[in-house]
């Protein structure tokens, strides 16, 4: 039996940081998964987890800042599916990569990643997930060891490995992201990555030539001293999440771990920077 979920559709204004926030806030309630719309967000949650004041918790909505106004549906996950194929389109990085669910043709690029388009973040569409794809382009990652931080669905660690790095750590707190990177992992051959589900506090005891960690501006500061704990000297730090305006703030506090920015990507104001330790 198919499960069934419930569809809200919010409108925001402005889009940003405001849709950040609330699917933050959706996600620590049971929203489970998400879909960046022109106007907002859809997020969904399973219908036995849902009731009628499940959003009374959620603080933005009444927080006056920004104009969200929202509906919802209830969906089965058939409908919920089909949903995702009607609207996943293939992309292409820099004419070398490409980016399409199994129900696409290849395109016979130099790097086809295969990403069931399920709820998880990183189908490759969002601003920060290609910029990073772009760093990891320009990065000479054989035999590599790599840290993908907030994998998502796993995108960025499978590219990784298709450009010669191993072994590889893909980490997501979310449940769902975590299963969702372990199923693209396989669905890409992909025989060095292995995936856990937590946060920060597994990185103890562990090292890296080249971290990646496309989060948010609050984790990437509260995490940048784990971070440079576990990566060797003279590795690679690639950062994304965040917005032009934030790059004074994630400098400073790189620059307390003897960090040197190198390169910058920017996408519609999101931006992914590089940094050697």
């Amino acid at each position: 039996m198919d499960a069934v979920y419930i569809e809200y559709n919010f409108e925001v204004t402005p889009k940003e940081p405001a849709t950040e926030i609330l699917v933050a806030q959706l996600g620590f309630v049971g929203f489970e998964s998400f879909v960046e719309t022109e106007k907002g967000v859809t997020a969904y949650i399973q219908k036995t987890d849902w009731n009628n004041a499940i959003l009374e918790g959620i603080y933005i909505l009444s927080s006056g800042e920004f104009d969200i106004q929202y509906n919802y549906t209830e969906v089965a996950q058939t409908n919920w599916n089909a949903e995702w194929e009607k609207n996943f389109k293939p992309i292409q990085v820099d004419g070398l990569v490409s980016i399409r669910a199994p129900f696409h043709e290849d395109a016979k690029l130099e790097y086809d990643i295969v990403i069931e388009p399920k709820m998880s973040f990183g189908t490759g569409h969002h601003e920060t997930t290609h910029m990073m794809v772009q760093h990891l382009l320009d990065l000479d990652l054989e035999k590599k060891k790599v840290l993908d931080m907030g994998c998502g669905t796993g995108i960025l660690a499978i590219f990784a490995e298709m450009k010669g790095a191993y072994p590889i750590d893909a980490i997501d707190i979310d449940r769902w992201c975590y299963e969702n990177s372990i199923e693209n992992a396989d669905r890409n051959k992909c025989k060095h990555i292995s995936v856990y589900e937590g946060d920060v506090a597994l990185l103890n005891n562990k090292n890296y030539d080249v971290i990646i960690a496309n989060i948010n501006r609050n984790i990437l500061l509260a995490d940048m001293k784990a971070y440079s704990n576990c990566l060797h000297e003279n590795g690679i730090l690639l950062l994304s999440g965040f917005y032009e305006e934030d790059i004074p703030m994630i400098n400073e506090e790189v620059s307390k771990y003897g960090f040197t920015f190198q390169r910058k990507i920017e996408r519609n104001n999101w931006v992914a920077l590089k940094y050697r330790k």
